[in-house]
């Protein structure tokens, strides 16, 4: 990447995991709060990195970052989640420079999740280019890279139907409830958790279901009584867990605790539970499973859509990929541009040095010389001259190295810093 003048390192990685080959519990090792994503920034910058972005989600963890060898930026994911370098070789994936950059696309374009087209994560990488840019850790390249993935990801969503249907692990959790249970109408639901995804999911049954038997319990009251207050829902508070559990016919659990907070204690059941557990890492212990008149499901399951609509889905996959072809290929071309960037840069300094000897020259040789207005005359002839040099180089395809080494030769740049 030095050829490009966008960062002091020598390569664009993108490494991390997800669901392709870390289970949910790996996932859940390597996973990183809020807090800790903004502890690892803090860290990249004190080492001295100068541009990196971390995502963390259910399915995946990524950091992308310039660095000038990988393990640097795996042992920060490693120093900040409960994940270990050894594990993270079995199951991560490294990317370098181009394959960096198209894999970002296809994460961010919903072609590399676990449901097909779900576009959840395109606001997780927004987020995560606000949280670096606000520490200075976002340089023109990944901003720009941001940007395109961005363009790509909404182009796809309007012209294309790959996002048709469902679109999100709560949605996928909603119709597993009408697929499998009688009257669900009737039947007690408590939702454990009101983060994102139990947000998303509260909305999906209320929408679907038409229950008015939907109970919600947080640990923080007032962040269930928020989402329930749209939906005229009950909240109860966390000590009352226990027995709201040995009510409900269907219990949800969306929390973002590092370790089960659902526990064989809890349940007593009298009649058939279906628990859904949609929390990484897991929030419901397996011990649970072996308890009569039990279902458990996990995030896992209920991501694999293999009816009709992953394929209609499919068949959208080649546009979205000229789509991102598109997109891609327009950052490549402001990409080259980097590369002549510092002899336009030395070009119009030089510029500079010849405006202001002349302007110095005219103003002691002219009576009532007006420089200020011969300063902005000259100045837009230097941003036109400039301007044109910068279109030839763009266009210059393979002589673009000689036309930069004449443009060195002629204005003598070799000796501007």
């Amino acid at each position: 990447m030095y050829k490009y003048n966008v960062s002091k390192y020598q390569t664009f990685y993108a490494i991390g995991l997800s669901y392709q080959k870390a289970d949910a519990e790996t996932r859940g090792k390597f996973s990183l709060s809020l807090d800790q994503r903004k502890a690892l920034l803090d860290q990249a910058e004190a080492i001295g990195l100068d541009a990196i972005t971390v995502t963390s989600t259910c399915n995946r963890t990524e950091i992308y970052a310039f660095a000038d060898d990988e393990d640097t930026i795996i042992n920060l994911l490693c120093q900040f989640s409960h994940g270990n370098p050894n594990v993270f070789k079995e199951v991560g994936y490294i990317y370098q420079n181009r394959a960096a950059i198209a894999h970002m696309f296809r994460v961010g374009c919903g072609l590399d999740s676990q449901i097909l087209g779900d576009f959840e994560i395109i606001s997780q990488l927004k987020s995560a280019f606000t949280n670096s840019k606000k520490r200075h850790l976002i340089n023109p390249f990944l901003e720009r890279l941001i940007n395109s993935v961005i363009q790509a990801s909404r182009r796809i969503k309007n012209e294309t139907a790959i996002s048709s249907g469902a679109t999100s692990v709560s949605f996928a959790s909603v119709q597993y409830i009408l697929d499998n249970i009688q009257d669900v109408t009737n039947k007690n639901i408590l939702l454990f958790g009101t983060g994102k995804i139990g947000r998303n999911t509260c909305e999906n049954l209320v929408k679907h279901t038409k229950n008015a038997h939907i109970t919600l319990i947080n640990r923080t009251k007032d962040k269930a009584e928020e989402v329930a207050g749209k939906f005229n829902l009950k909240v109860k508070d966390f000590s009352e867990l226990q027995t709201e559990i040995r009510k409900a016919d269907i219990l949800i659990v969306a929390t973002g605790a590092q370790n089960p907070t659902i526990t064989e204690e809890l349940i007593f059941p009298k009649k058939p539970l279906l628990i859904l557990d949609l929390s990484i890492p897991k929030n419901v212990s397996d011990q649970v499973e072996a308890i009569e008149g039990v279902s458990l499901l996990h995030l896992d399951y209920l991501s694999q859509i293999t009816d009709a609509t992953l394929a209609k889905r499919k068949e959208h996959i080649p546009q979205a990929e000229g789509i991102i072809d598109e997109v891609k290929e327009e950052f490549y071309e402001w990409l080259d541009t980097r590369k002549f960037a510092p002899t336009i840069k030395a070009l119009k300094d030089k510029f500079k040095l010849f405006q202001e000897e002349e302007l110095d020259y005219q103003s002691k040789k002219i009576a009532n010389f007006d420089k200020d207005q011969a300063e902005i005359i000259s100045d837009r002839i230097i941003h036109k001259i400039t301007r044109s040099f910068a279109s030839h180089l763009r266009a210059a395809n393979g002589s673009t190295e000689d036309s930069i080494a004449l443009l060195k030769k002629v204005f003598d740049l070799e000796q501007q810093h």
